[in-house]
């Protein structure tokens, strides 16, 4: 480079005269390099003007800081730094007392380390030079007395013990380091150390350090491996070098339980429980649940003991309440309920009894539900009555009066004899293995037979007293109150042989004989008490359901503070509907009450998964197949009560066929609201409301959406519109009827025509707009319709038996000479459900 342009461009970069200029070599890749011109500024120095006044300290600092500040604001901040600084200066000085206390504790500690392994180490020599100072006198000892009986040693002499030579050998040879010792070599303490450095070594070989993260040489040991050999070497030193006595584990195994969890209860590995898993043929990750059986064999192959338990004991808690102690048994009023066909008088008498009106509340003169009632008798006895309805669609419901009843009174009418449903009363009632009591009723009627009664029961293996039997029977008449007084001096008798009892003084167990959801009062049960006493304030399980009894209402509406056994009450206080025929008790706390709802709604939950899952490809191809022609009506039914609503689902379940079937998209207890509405819409199915109504929203989204809501009081009128809504999904059945038959004499070909057949009429009529059938040799070949039907040239609609026409066949023209011509109409015909 140039001199004089390297002066020129230094003088352009700074001040004039106040930088240095230099050249610099730099080097790149490939070769190259560049020198490139690098600028040195020179400090500049500020020489005060002469007569200028030196400034104070205060004015340096705060040139010094650059700032013009005023002299208290300077003064704070100087304040301010001093404080940081004296701070600084404190917190420094305790750091350091800090640290020097920690070496301290460090060099005691390390003192007394070194002090203690010290002291070890010399008691350890001092034992070892005694231990060889006995073994050299011992040996000094022996040459001795060897040297001074030399005649001893003969051919006679007694053998030597070999093992006297070898334990003497091994104390020789133990005893010649401590010789080296005596003369003060200091080898075998060195030996000594460099042991104990190089167990220390090997001690701590295993643990993680950078050295070793960082090093590639391949998978080291885990920190947990390493953990457990220092645990094995420090029980070894301190003499419990053996292994590890088994802990016994009682390990509770549920019904079903996932590996970890397994080897978790058993505080063993789950490595090693996998393995076993795969020694007995059972390939199982530890996040894979096995069954009980399995996992007690695993259990036992460990070493442990196995306790089983399970969900359901949960509800061992109620097996145990339900235990009676028969001592505490006091008398109960019978549970009489009142069986029989509909319209045959059952709650008329019931009334009569009970000196009320009930029956007229009931629509269409029928009892829709389960009604409980207490009468007490003129001898003061109590007795629970339970009115059943007496429809086929009320089956389940009767079978639960049933199934809590002590004595079933059979009503039959006088003057209607034994009917379907008294058949199937009287089965109900053998089946619950309960006394029967016939109440002949109407017997004030005109034509009234009750020896026909008499007669039809004993097709049904009921004998009366009357005919040798052993069932009482008593005529009443529910209008003029006949009979009655003899009907409940027959309850109470049979009552008394029965001597029923109950303990009072227990915790109470009930059947829910009715539930229903009351708007303003929530989820309420009928609720028969069978044992126990039900109070006000009682935590009790129905079901899936458990509640705290909030008030308890008789059958006069009058709220009770408890009930005894027999006596029915409304429950008030449940958290959801239970089903009718739910039993409930009651339990010693809240969380007892959850902890079983909450089972028996999971086991309930996974019972019907397991039924709905439970197919083969086979079974779904079947269905799939069978249900792509079957068509189906949805409804979504709504009851004031749980059983009406049970009844009406199983009744309408049964009005399908293998082509049309009523499916129940959801049933339920209450008004109908917005939800039954969407789900209707959802799947344009209409709501039936049985005894109950729409609220406000609900009719106003049915409005807007078009959802049909029909109002039912009566069941008849219900399955009856069922029935015919579903009937117009059937198919319509096509039926054929024959109107005649001709015979094909000649065929003629006509030119834009095609072949026409010259026919006689032999039977019947034919006609231009019925099917016809082609057969030949009484096999039929072609189906279809007549092209054309011509009387000489004329075409005509009809022609009647005996004369000859010319027939064409719309797009067939195979026909010969005496081939036969079945003429039939068609007529569809509408289908009904059975």
């Amino acid at each position: 480079m140039d001199t004089k342009d390297s002066d020129r461009k230094g003088k352009t970069l700074g001040p004039r005269g106040g930088t240095e200029t230099s050249h610099v070599r730099q080097s790149f890749s490939h070769g190259r390099s560049k020198s490139v011109t690098v600028e040195h500024k020179r400090k500049r120095v500020v020489v005060p003007k002469p007569g200028a006044a030196a400034p104070g300290a205060g004015q340096s600092a705060r040139n010094t800081m650059g700032q013009n500040l005023s002299d208290a604001e300077f003064e704070r901040r100087l304040k301010a730094v001093e404080a940081a600084k004296a701070q600084e200066a404190e917190r420094q000085a305790k750091e350091r007392e800090a640290a020097e206390a920690r070496e301290a504790e460090l060099g005691r500690l390390r003192a007394e380390k070194d002090a203690a392994e010290r002291a070890a180490r010399e008691r350890e020599i001092a034992e070892q030079r005694a231990a060889a100072a006995a073994e050299e006198a011992a040996a000094a000892e022996s040459s001795a007395v060897a040297k001074a009986k030399p005649a001893a040693r003969t051919p006679d002499a007694a053998p030597v013990d070999p093992a006297a030579a070898q334990a003497q050998a091994a104390r020789a040879e133990a005893g010649r380091p401590v010789a080296q010792k005596k003369t003060g070599d200091r080898a075998p303490v060195e030996d000594k150390r460099t042991r104990l450095k190089g167990e220390d070594d090997r001690r701590r070989s295993g643990k993680l350090t950078i050295a070793r993260a960082t090093n590639e040489e391949g998978r080291q040991r885990s920190l947990a491996a390493t953990r457990r050999r220092q645990e094995r070497d420090k029980r070894r030193m301190m003499g419990a070098g053996g292994e590890r006595e088994k802990i016994v584990r009682d390990v509770q195994v549920p019904d079903a339980i996932t590996v970890q969890e397994l080897a978790n209860r058993m505080a063993e590995r789950v490595a090693a429980v996998v393995k076993t898993l795969m020694q007995n043929g059972i390939m199982a990750t530890q996040n894979q649940t096995i069954d009980a059986d399995t996992a007690a064999l695993i259990v036992e192959e460990f070493g442990h003991k196995v306790v089983r338990v399970s969900e359901s004991d949960v509800e061992d808690v109620i097996v145990q309440a339900s235990e009676e102690d028969r001592s505490n048994l006091e008398p109960r009023p019978p549970v009489v309920t009142i069986m029989g066909h509909v319209d045959h008088g059952k709650t008329s008498l019931l009334d009569a009894i009970r000196k009320t009106n009930v029956v007229s509340g009931e629509a269409g003169g029928i009892t829709q539900h389960i009604g409980a009632y207490q009468v007490a008798t003129e001898g003061g006895a109590k007795i629970t009555f339970l009115d059943t309805p007496g429809h086929a669609a009320f089956t389940s419901m009767r079978a639960r009066g049933a199934q809590v009843t002590d004595i079933v009174v059979l009503v039959v009418a006088a003057d209607d004899s034994v009917m379907p449903q008294t058949i199937e009363a009287i089965s109900h009632a053998k089946a619950a293995g309960v006394p029967m009591i016939v109440a002949i009723n109407k017997i004030d009627k005109p034509g009234a037979d009750p020896n026909k009664v008499r007669t039809q029961l004993l097709s049904h293996e009921i004998v009366v007293e009357g005919m040798g039997g052993e069932v009482l029977d008593v005529e009443v008449s529910a209008v003029t109150g006949k009979g009655l007084d003899t009907l409940l001096e027959n309850i109470a008798l049979q009552a008394e042989l029965l001597d029923l009892k109950a303990n009072p003084d227990r915790l109470a167990e009930g059947a829910v004989i009715e539930a229903k959801l009351d708007v303003g009062r929530g989820p309420v049960a009928t609720v028969l008490v069978q044992k126990g006493t039900l109070r006000r304030g009682d935590i009790f399980v129905v079901g899936e359901q458990w509640g705290k009894v909030r008030a308890l209402i008789n059958d006069q509406g009058e709220r009770v503070e408890e009930a005894a056994p027999s006596v029915p009450v409304e429950v008030l206080g449940l958290n959801g509907t239970p089903e009718a025929g739910d039993v409930l008790n009651v339990v010693d706390n809240e969380s007892k009450a959850r902890e079983i709802a909450s089972y028996r709604e999971r086991l309930s939950r996974d019972k019907r998964a397991t039924l709905g899952s439970a197919t083969t490809l086979d079974q779904l191809l079947a269905k799939a197949k069978a249900d792509k022609d079957l068509r189906e009506l949805p409804v979504v039914v709504k009851s004031d009560v749980q059983g009406s609503a049970e009844a009406i689902v199983q009744a309408l379940e049964k009005l399908g066929t293998d082509e049309v079937r009523v499916r129940v998209l959801h049933s339920g207890v209450g008004a109908i609201t917005e939800s039954d509405v969407g789900l209707a819409e959802a799947s344009n199915a209409p709501i039936i409301g049985f005894n109950v109504r729409a609220n406000a929203p609900a009719r106003e989204s049915a409005n807007q959406k078009g959802v049909e809501i029909r109002y039912y009081s009566i069941i008849y009128d219900l399955v009856d519109d069922v029935k015919a809504a579903a009937s117009g999904l059937l198919s319509p059945e096509i039926r054929e009827k024959f109107i005649g038959y001709a015979e094909i004499l000649q065929v003629f070909k006509v030119s834009g025509v095609g072949k026409v057949a010259g026919c006689k009429v032999n039977e019947g009529v034919a006609r231009r707009s019925a099917g016809v059938r082609l057969l030949r040799d009484n096999v039929v070949i072609h189906e279809g319709k007549l092209k054309t039907l011509k009387r000489f040239k004329d075409e005509v609609r009809e022609v009647q038996a005996g004369q000859e026409c010319g027939m064409a066949f719309e797009h067939y023209e195979d026909i010969r000479e005496g081939d036969v011509i079945e003429i039939f109409e068609t007529e569809t015909v509408e289908r009904q459900l059975a």
